[in-house]
């Protein structure tokens, strides 16, 4: 006979019903299921924009779900295993499901959480979907971990990738549903002050605007991705870094896709993958070295004579948008205006970061936790490792990217830097004057003022990076 008691999903960067292993699972047998989301410390402690991100998120899965007959049982409490067992006493839940997070603090959180409910007679499962491939799955020769991402890539495209499962056709309600918050009244959104309603016009919310951006993408800009995604002035990226962040598409979703796109000869399709992979390699050097995180990945960095002052006039200057280098200024505005940056931008504004002004990466990274929609641990921290030089599979230390050379070959027309820099422009684009309406008013920016001369000129930047490098003996 079926277990009749209900089954709760908790949902955490999993916001959508397709695609969604655990849901699936707790949907099949036809027992009760009472999806809930727990504002605990670990979503408290998000920075502005993935808090603020993550809360439209779960609004807009509250009503998907409300759409298909159920409910999402919403609770704020600091320890999310004392949220879960409240709900269980109250609701008379014999399982607890949920899709696998993998940065340490949510690892440590599960475990505890899983071997308490078990302790208790509650059945906890975890389930895959945030990943295509389990961290431990994939392995060298020798049993080890890929260090590099090139033999990881020809490892895992031989694997296979589960196909995508459809939606639960029904959603069965508990005879009775508990008690639940106010999500507005969280105001997870609070620290982007004015901030949020200049973003969220970029923002493509919920699972329904990802399927679609993805669909366009396969359709319209996949046959000259590989060329496209380099111009940040052209619309040649698939976006979907935001909707993958907070789980509204599985990458199994996109991978197959992708697949789809390459089988039909598109040409940019294998590139795209590529990045899929990408990420998941980030994940699988977050789970083998977790360190990435805070210290340098490689070996003899973390002496490095970093500058790490994050409230010196040259940081507050680069966060600004004022450092008087066009490529640099027009990224951190983009970034600041959209939640987002283009990929292109965000190699050469962290190369700027750490090597021509010498600043700490943990600066940068924190900086972009505070500011991206599409903000994820483990690829902020190695794209921030691999362009400063200290992580894996960097790119050589001692490439310093010319921001202006750069600016000439991906930016020849100037529509990605006039679209964004106001200063000295006779009409501005609205998204260059959007900036100003953004920022801090503390900071005093004016679309008028006068356009900065360079904080530190490229040349000498450059001649100080790597004297530094050579005293280091690097």
């Amino acid at each position: 006979m079926t277990d009749p008691s209900p089954i709760l999903i908790w949902f955490r960067r999993d916001l959508r019903l397709s695609d969604h292993a655990a849901l699936r699972a707790a949907c099949d047998p036809g027992r009760p299921v009472i999806p809930v989301f727990i504002h605990d410390t670990l979503s408290e402690a998000l920075r502005a924009a993935p808090k603020w991100r993550l809360g439209l998120g779960v609004g807009h899965l509250a009503q998907a779900l409300a759409a298909k007959g159920s409910k999402l049982i919403l609770r704020r409490e600091g320890d999310a295993l004392a949220a879960l067992q409240t709900l269980v006493a109250q609701t008379g839940a014999g399982a607890v499901y949920w899709s696998r997070l993998y940065d340490p603090h949510s690892v440590a959180r599960d475990t505890s959480v899983k071997q308490a409910l078990r302790a208790q007679g509650v059945e906890a499962r975890s389930f895959g979907g945030h990943l295509m491939f389990e961290p431990w799955r994939v392995q060298t020769k020798t049993q080890g971990f890929y260090k590099v991402y090139t033999p990881f890539w020809n490892t895992v495209k031989q694997m296979g990738v589960d196909a995508p499962r459809s939606a639960p056709q029904t959603i069965t309600p508990p005879s009775q549903w508990p008690a639940t918050h106010d999500l507005e009244g969280w105001n997870m959104g609070g620290a982007m002050n004015r901030g949020g309603v200049v973003v969220r016009p970029f923002v493509q919310l919920g699972e329904q605007a990802a399927q679609d951006r993805l669909a366009h993408f396969c359709k319209a800009i996949i046959p000259e991705y590989k060329e496209l995604r380099d111009i940040p002035g052209r619309d040649g990226t698939s976006l979907l870094s935001e909707n993958l962040s907070v789980g509204e598409i599985s990458p199994h979703q996109c991978w197959h896709a992708g697949m789809r796109a390459m089988h039909e000869g598109k040409a940019g399709a294998e590139t795209f993958l590529k990045e899929l992979v990408w990420r998941e390699f980030a994940y699988h050097l977050m789970h083998h070295t977790p360190h990435i995180l805070t210290t340098a990945w490689r070996d003899g960095w973390e002496a490095f004579g970093w500058q790490t002052d994050a409230d010196s006039a040259e940081v507050l200057a680069w966060k600004q948008g004022r450092t008087g280098i066009e490529f640099v200024d027009a990224a951190m505005r983009e970034l600041y205006v959209t939640g987002r940056m283009h990929n292109r931008a965000r190699m050469i504004v962290a190369s700027y970061l750490t090597k021509h002004l010498m600043t700490d990466w943990r600066i940068g990274m924190a900086w972009f936790e505070d500011c991206l929609t599409d903000w994820d641990p483990a690829s902020n921290a190695m794209g921030w490792q691999w362009t400063a030089g200290s992580g894996p599979d960097a790119s050589p230390y001692f490439r310093v990217f010319n921001p202006d050379t750069q600016l000439d070959k991906f930016d020849k027309g100037r529509v990605y830097v006039d679209r964004w820099l106001a200063e000295g422009c006779r009409t501005p684009s609205p998204d260059a004057l959007a900036f100003f309406d953004a920022v801090p008013r503390r900071w005093q920016l004016r679309a008028d003022a006068t356009y900065p001369d360079p904080i530190v000129p490229l040349d000498l930047g450059r001649k100080r990076a790597l004297a530094a490098y050579a005293e280091r003996g690097f």
